[in-house]
């Protein structure tokens, strides 16, 4: 059993950065550490740059969630993102970490590995197994919102995939009203609201405007009553808006990532820890009237 302590959060204090750790080939953002020869090593060399640089929580990842995307199988899975998470909590055992996955299996033998968080993109809805998983452990769970098809995404060269097409009655209430089931979800096993984080799922099923008007209306997601994870960093709509590719992004990311903040986010899961460290910094100065004076 898992006994790693969470990291002692205080929400509406500051703004916590969750730094990316994609162990993949085929990441949209083209930072994949499956194409280097020791994906562990590249792995445990990039949170040792990201703790470095400011991260307060590090999530690991196994499978792309791009569109099209081939599908990773779970024992894959495990074999990408197990090893990853025992040599980092080796090296630094009291950071918290995420597993990025919905497959129960995968939870549970990364949180034997040394994880401490769940971050499920489909919010308990692609696997409801997982949600037990998460209670035996009794982890903090990043709970997503996810209306994502593949038969609704387009692609272009130079930018990459969106989604088009997605059918919503009310964008941000469908959006309340489906996080909510998953709240629902995780408190049909027992699962407690402290340790409940919602993400409103920027970039997964919604196309460049509703990314777009689901960033100006953030506080509706916070007026739930729950910490919020935000994920804008190098998505599409930031390139499509821009006409810019995913590695030239930093630019519009730290944009999304103080309205986002702003309008009441917690948590920032970036794949620029650096840069975005010292975004969060001056916009948590303004916001929440914190200095590092």
């Amino acid at each position: 059993m898992n006994n790693i302590p969470a990291p002692p959060l205080e929400w509406g204090v500051r703004t916590y950065i969750m730094g990316i750790i994609n162990v993949t080939m085929d990441s949209f953002s083209g930072d994949g550490l499956m194409r280097h020869q020791d994906a562990v090593k590249a792995a445990c060399l990039q949170a040792e740059r990201f703790l470095e640089e400011g991260a307060d929580i590090l999530d690991v990842g196994g499978e792309s969630t791009r569109p099209g995307a081939k599908p990773v199988d779970m024992q894959e899975e495990i074999r990408r993102v197990v090893p990853v998470i025992e040599k980092i909590h080796q090296q630094f055992p009291n950071i918290a970490i995420s597993i990025d996955t919905y497959k129960p299996a995968v939870a549970r033998e990364a949180l034997c590995a040394g994880a401490s968080w769940v971050n499920d993109i489909w919010g308990f809805h692609a696997n409801p197994e997982l949600a037990k998983v998460v209670a035996e452990y009794d982890v903090p769970v990043i709970l997503m919102h996810n209306r994502l098809q593949a038969s609704t995404a387009i692609h272009e060269a130079h930018l990459g995939s969106r989604y088009v097409g997605t059918k919503y009655k009310e964008l941000i209430g469908d959006i309340c009203h489906d996080l909510m089931e998953s709240v629902s979800l995780a408190h049909k096993m027992g699962i407690p609201d402290e340790h409940i984080i919602l993400d409103p799922g920027i970039g997964f099923g919604k196309n460049v405007q509703q990314n777009l008007e689901l960033i100006n209306h953030l506080d509706s997601i916070k007026a739930l009553g729950y910490p919020i994870l935000v994920g804008p960093s190098r998505k599409s709509f930031i390139g499509y808006t821009l006409n810019l590719p995913p590695d030239k992004r930093i630019e519009g990311t730290a944009a999304a990532v103080t309205l986002c903040i702003d309008r009441g986010a917690d948590i920032v899961r970036v794949h620029d820890v650096g840069v975005m460290a010292r975004v969060v910094r001056m916009t948590d100065a303004v916001v929440r009237g914190r200095s590092s004076d």
